[in-house]
């Protein structure tokens, strides 16, 4: 796996060994990332559920200006901090070990916002709706911020309310992105 654009184009990114985590499709990855183009450049991004890092580094080589990535398993954790320091990128990104509930928690509490949030948790557990219950009220999301939630396609996500409210959805294969904003 690759760094696809921006500064750090080219370079290889480490995976967890084993079956830790899900790495994001190289198509998957670019149209995330070309579709959230427009808000990239001196973005806050958030990154839950970050395993090796792929999505918040493809994030920083494109403008990002820092990302804060959320993992809990702690050889993904190595892995994403290894890949972070071979790409010189530490000073602009920060790693919560946790689990995400409890680091957005945290996170709500010391007052932190993002302009953009991507959460790909694990398939077939409730995680996803259980994210964007707690993403829905707006505290972490900057006004006219997006969420991205990657989720099995046939896995319909929870009617939302609150602040967030459906953008787009992509549609590849088993994987689709939906796309959310952030409205008052």
């Amino acid at each position: 796996m690759r760094v696809i654009a921006g500064e750090r184009k080219g370079f290889r990114l480490k995976s967890p060994t084993g079956r830790v985590t899900r790495p994001t499709a190289d198509q998957v990855r670019i149209a995330c990332l070309d579709t959230l183009t427009p808000w990239l450049a001196g973005a806050r991004f958030l990154d839950l559920f970050a395993g090796s890092g792929a999505i918040g580094i493809e994030a920083l080589s494109r403008g990002a200006h820092d990302v804060v990535f959320v993992e809990s398993n702690r050889r993904a954790v190595a892995t994403l901090t290894e890949n972070l320091e071979r790409l010189a990128l530490t000073e602009r990104s920060r790693v919560i070990s946790r689990d995400v509930s409890k680091a957005l928690r945290m996170l709500r509490v010391s007052g932190e916002r993002f302009s953009l949030i991507f959460a790909d948790p694990p398939y077939d557990t409730p995680l996803a709706t259980l994210t964007l219950t707690e993403l829905s009220d707006g505290a972490l999301i900057e006004p006219a911020g997006v969420v991205v939630v990657q989720h099995r396609t046939k896995t319909a996500l929870p009617e939302l309310r609150g602040n967030l409210t459906l953008w787009k959805a992509r549609r590849f294969g088993e994987t689709t992105l939906t796309f959310l904003r952030r409205v008052e």
